[in-house]
């Protein structure tokens, strides 16, 4: 009788022979591509050497780093982006690093698994296994996106990534991407495996609000300075209709964090900062 990681196991396997299947012969792709470029051919063997991933079919890597500003740019017929790459790698990513979560953490509980998948499978930690493997010298951009300094940017290095685990899957099957895996981005769940990962103080508030009954923390703009290009957002957090916090940022997003940070330190659902 199956039970624990062996069940999962079992169930894994059934689970990708039915939606993963092993890819034999020809792999799935975009519909039928321009042939690459010697230049674009030079950066996927340099990314290869990166992976340690040689690719049956190198079209696939080629258009894991083709970022949508330079398709436009020349607005070339059957010449595609890597955004439909990006979504698949985005669920193979998922899926890979929740197998590995639920084996090495036994007794965790959803909530907390979650917790963890989500501060592996986000912007900043992609963006920064990118960075280790140098992805933005390689990456396909306009002259105007890459004047811009976009192979330095991380949502662009983090969907890329992503893409790149698209590509490597639909090459080779899912085996080839846990090895890639096991040996970069899951080495690093250690470190994320911390009371408050990714330092995510919105969620942090929010987990409590509902644990106590006092509802969704509100958040409430209460100004606004300096140039539009240069604006400077204050907000405040309510709890259960009272004032718990306040915070700064450049971007409403980062204010709020900022004033989620400020209430769970009152609340003393985090230490406070020395």
């Amino acid at each position: 009788m199956f039970e624990g990681p062996s069940l999962f196991r079992y169930l894994y396997r059934i689970f990708l022979s039915k939606f993963f299947p092993p890819r034999t012969g020809t792999h799935r792709s975009e519909p039928p591509h321009v042939e690459p470029r010697p230049d674009e051919l030079f950066y996927a063997g340099q990314v290869e050497k990166k992976l340690g991933y040689r690719f049956a079919h190198p079209v696939l890597i080629v258009q894991a780093l083709k970022h949508r500003s330079y398709v436009y740019a020349r607005e070339q017929s059957g010449m595609y982006s890597n955004e439909r790459l990006e979504f698949l790698g985005d669920a193979v990513l998922d899926l890979i690093v929740s197998e590995h979560l639920y084996e090495v953490y036994p007794k965790r509980r959803e909530g907390r698994l979650t917790q963890l998948r989500s501060s592996v499978v986000n912007g900043v930690m992609l963006a920064e296994q990118a960075q280790k493997m140098g992805l933005g010298r390689y990456l396909l951009l306009s002259a105007a996106e890459d004047r811009s300094g976009g192979r330095q940017r991380n949502s662009i290095l983090a969907d890329a990534y992503e893409s790149v685990i698209g590509a490597m899957y639909l090459d080779g099957g899912i085996e080839p991407v846990r090895v890639f895996l096991q040996r970069t981005l899951l080495t690093d769940i250690r470190k994320v495996d911390t009371p408050y990962p990714w330092r995510n103080y919105k969620s942090i508030l929010l987990e409590y609000t509902q644990s106590e009954g006092k509802g969704q923390p509100r958040y409430h703009v209460e100004g606004e300075e300096g140039p539009d290009h240069e604006k400077m957002f204050t907000i405040d957090v309510y709890v259960g209709g009272h004032p718990m916090g306040r915070g700064t940022g450049a971007t409403k997003k980062d204010a709020e964090q900022n004033a989620a940070k400020d209430a769970a330190t009152r609340l003393k659902l985090i230490p406070q900062e020395s």
